[in-house]
């Protein structure tokens, strides 16, 4: 078992290599079976079976990049005309406490008890007409088999919210809301303000482009929650949580604030959760924060400059990256 395991790893990495060095060639969905099986099949008149689309949640990841696969399985099923098959997160916790998976038939099902065979896709640009017009077309040329379709690891999708409202209708529907316990008191209007940090540190001698495009220093979320609390016009009293790793010495800027509480020793999950019911949002360059943006309908004020998109609603509000934003649109979405 411990060596089927590690076979299935270094499996798994070494395609995940070479897709990677591929990706950006002009052959590269040519290394996929299903690309010929689209060439090489005239896509028949009638569909014979019901397929399915789904998406693996990358294992390695976090659970704000595991949802951003899961979503992404989601969507592309709607828009290629086939059902969705769950496939589980790396940990079950994250499946009760979502629900995601409470009301609909798994990829493990699909080809253990009912026959379908799984047929992996090459990554497509989402933008890009001709290779999205060359997906369909392997999909079609499988009509009349019963397949699961398989999108490739981290299959892109950036509007994320083209799905938000399956996501709050499962996650609001889920048995685990019977669980949830909130520190939050109605009599308080609550803020709750996501700080990355953890996986990305920068200083002097640790400068990673990639880290660079996460960072957000403790000045920019000061100046959003001040500009935020200036503009604010709400009856109740402000309540703010700070949601983040760390220690409390490590953010000294946000001392100055009444009933601020830091709430850096919180579970993901219960972190997640008080995101989801904060009154206000203030989210990172974060997919963890992004993910509860998403499923909330209090206020969101989000950095402009991320991989995601954002509904041009009232409810969202996007920040520039020196802090400064529209701080009057709060109020003409929620007064209370």
């Amino acid at each position: 078992m411990i060596l089927s395991n590690l076979n299935y790893k270094i499996k798994r990495r070494t395609w995940s290599r070479l897709v990677g060095c591929l990706r950006n060639k002009d052959f590269y969905p040519k290394i996929y079976r299903s690309y010929w099986h689209g060439r090489l099949h005239r896509p028949r008149v009638t569909q014979n079976f019901e397929n399915f689309f789904t998406a693996v949640p990358n294992p390695g990841a976090g659970i704000g990049h595991q949802l951003a696969n899961w979503i992404a399985g989601y969507w592309y099923a709607e828009q290629f005309g086939l059902q969705f098959a769950h496939t589980p997160f790396s940990k079950e916790k994250w499946e009760k406490f979502l629900g995601f998976g409470e009301d609909e038939v798994t990829a493990k099902e699909l080809v253990g008890k009912f026959g379908y065979r799984k047929v992996i896709l090459p990554l497509f640009d989402e933008k890009n007409d001709d290779e999205i017009g060359q997906i369909r077309k392997i999909i079609h040329s499988y009509d009349h088999r019963k397949v699961l379709f398989v999108a490739e690891q981290d299959q892109f999708y950036r509007d994320q919210f083209g799905v938000m409202e399956d996501l709050k209708r499962k996650f609001r529907h889920a048995s685990a809301r019977q669980n949830d316990h909130l520190v939050y008191s109605k009599s308080f209007f609550n803020i709750a303000i996501h700080v990355r940090r953890g996986d990305v540190f920068v200083d002097a001698g640790n400068v990673n482009p990639n880290l660079l495009l996460r960072w957000q220093d403790n000045n920019y979320f000061e100046k959003v929650l001040t500009r935020t609390l200036e503009a604010l016009k709400t009856e109740k009293p402000v309540a703010i949580y700070l949601f983040s790793q760390g220690e409390r010495k490590d953010f000294p800027e946000f001392e100055q604030y009444e009933n601020f509480h830091f709430c850096l020793d919180m579970s993901s999950q219960d972190s997640f959760l008080h995101m989801v019911n904060a009154d206000l949002l203030i989210t990172s360059k974060s997919s963890f924060s992004y993910k509860p943006a998403l499923l909330s309908d209090g206020i969101k004020v989000c950095p402009e400059n991320f991989w995601h998109g954002y509904p041009q609603t009232s409810d969202w509000i996007l920040v520039k990256d020196d802090g400064s934003f529209d701080a009057e649109r709060i109020n003409s979405r929620y007064q209370r």
